[in-house]
């Protein structure tokens, strides 16, 4: 019966796509608001951290032991929810990567619970991790709930999810646009048009629902960034150099960090994330700026005439932090922690070109901002990402050369250093895991979309012609807004949307297989 429905859902294709709009309205909806709680949250545990080391500053010990006895509650609370929630460890996103590709199964409501409470618990105890991804996670289990509530097929379900995770990125950074191109970059992997009508109806629903809330001015605070010279194009090169180098010192150093709490044996899982609380209490008296996501160090970066010499502090204490946050695996993400870095870096780089290079003060914050840009990118390998995102980030869409110029360069450098996606590289070592939440043994079917990629094996084959994977049936072509039944003598092109059937045990597999002969699939070194 699902395999009868999804075949019909493709021959009426128009009205799928249109009925997926306004389900992407829903999920917007649904997610808008369980984002901008999240977020709300998130906002009053920051003052209310600030507001305890004031008093700790000024009542003494006594009280001070008190608050790391707190800490050491919030690290058996977040060992719980890992316990009974353990798909709601990290930053999410390589989770909503997995689902989408077939490895994983999620219950979404108690996804919902386990990485919402979880989330407030650790960003707002201090720990260096971002809101960004757990509210991806957030939106895409709304995007699947409102599946589920619905009795959506296999087939919307997915649409939906991708929906439900753009309309968490648009919530999370007021960026409705990047929202869109990051659920068709980094997550669906093609510009399919069902996905860019769903995603945009999510992601257009929940800022607006964001903007009610929290106002329309940008995440960060950039109004008065000048255009750059094109003669001061060579900097910015040069800028794109060195964040795709830091950018593979992050992938690499996050990955050996998490190697290393794999090897502790002596600490009980319940306190694993009891070290990183008690390094990041004590950070709250020295230095609290490293402290949570980090956004309101961003903007004292561009506004407050910082030296090199605690720029770089800043730099090392919050990357060793973020390593540390994060490599215990509770809920929280590497998204704003990764654009705090980059700004840091950008602001020493920039200091140094004023310094030793004497250019225009005025042009510092466009360093800033664009080495956000480049280290997201080299990080991720989401280019566009990057730049769209930043730019609605800050309001301006008049650096968006510059954007694309250190991005390209900051992708090339990640790209010869051999640097996988970060978030390719953490499915990868959850699916290395082989727990009991990765599909074993089901026999629904499936439908799997591919693109035909200018280059890749498929192009102007015919179907008889190639050798397919095992146990799937290449049902439809979506060619334009035509659509094709495959036959033998029909020739595969450039643009080409392949609809094949599978059971969903072996879904993953093919889909895997499918996307290395369409062009589509990033392999990981």
């Amino acid at each position: 019966m699902e395999t009868k429905k999804s075949h019909i859902a493709l021959i009426q294709w128009k009205s799928f796509r249109l009925k997926i709009f306004f389900e992407g309205i829903l999920v917007g909806l649904f997610a808008g608001i369980l984002v901008v709680a999240f977020r709300y949250l998130l906002e009053k545990a920051e003052l209310l951290r600030e507001h305890i080391y004031t008093v700790l500053d000024v009542n003494g010990s006594g009280v001070t032991f008190l608050w790391f006895i707190a800490l050491i509650l919030v690290s058996v609370c977040l060992g719980f929810i890992s316990h009974i929630v353990p798909m709601a460890d990290g930053s999410g996103i390589p989770q909503v990567k997995g689902i989408i590709l077939g490895h994983f199964k999620m219950g979404w409501l108690k996804i919902i619970i386990g990485k919402f409470l979880g989330g407030v618990l650790a960003i707002g105890s201090g720990m260096s991790l971002g809101r960004e991804g757990p509210s991806i996670q957030l939106g895409a289990m709304a995007g699947q709930g409102v599946s589920r509530l619905l009795g959506r097929l296999r087939i919307e379900e997915k649409y939906l999810i991708t929906s439900g995770a753009s309309a968490g990125l648009a919530a999370a950074f007021n960026a409705p646009l990047a929202g869109v191109i990051f659920a068709l970059e980094e997550l669906h992997k093609n510009f399919s048009p069902a996905v860019l009508m769903s995603a945009m109806a999510a992601s257009l629903t929940a800022d607006l629902i964001t903007q009610q809330v929290f106002g329309q001015k940008p995440v960060f605070n950039f109004h008065d960034l000048v255009v750059l010279p094109h003669n001061y194009y060579i900097y910015v090169v040069g800028l794109g150099f060195i964040c795709g180098f830091l950018g593979f010192l992050f992938n690499r150093t996050l990955t050996k960090t998490m190697d290393g709490y794999n090897k502790i044996t002596w600490l009980p899982k319940t306190f694993m994330s009891a070290p990183a609380l008690i390094l990041g209490g004590i950070l709250g008296f020295f230095l609290p700026e490293v402290l949570g996501g980090g956004n309101k160090l961003i903007d004292s970066v561009g506004q407050a005439n910082y030296g090199i010499a605690i720029l770089l502090i800043f730099f090392t204490v919050k990357f060793i932090y973020t390593m540390i946050s994060y490599g215990s695996g509770v809920p929280g993400g590497i998204f704003m922690p990764m654009l705090v870095i980059g700004s840091l870096a950008g602001a020493i780089y920039g200091n140094m070109l004023i310094v030793y290079f004497h250019i225009d003060q005025h042009f510092f914050n466009n360093f800033v901002v664009l080495a956000m840009a480049a280290y997201f990118t080299a990080i991720v390998k989401a280019p566009v990402t990057g730049s769209i995102l930043i730019t609605e980030m800050t309001g301006s869409f008049d650096h968006l050369l510059a954007l694309i110029i250190v991005s390209v360069t900051a992708y090339m450098v990640s790209d010869i250093l051999k640097t996988a996606p970060i978030y390719e590289t953490l499915l990868a070592r959850s699916l290395v895991k082989k727990n009991h939440n990765i599909y074993s043994g089901w026999d629904n079917k499936t439908l799997i979309e591919v693109a035909v990629c200018l280059g890749s094996k498929l192009e102007g084959k015919r179907i008889m012609d190639i050798a397919w994977p095992p146990h799937c049936l290449l049902i439809s072509i979506k060619r334009g807004e035509a659509e094709i039944i495959p036959r033998g003598n029909t020739k595969i092109i450039v643009g080409d949307y392949l609809f094949a059937l599978a059971n969903e045990n072996e879904s993953a597999d093919i889909k895997e297989a499918l996307s290395l002969m369409a062009g589509t699939a990033q392999t990981m070194e």
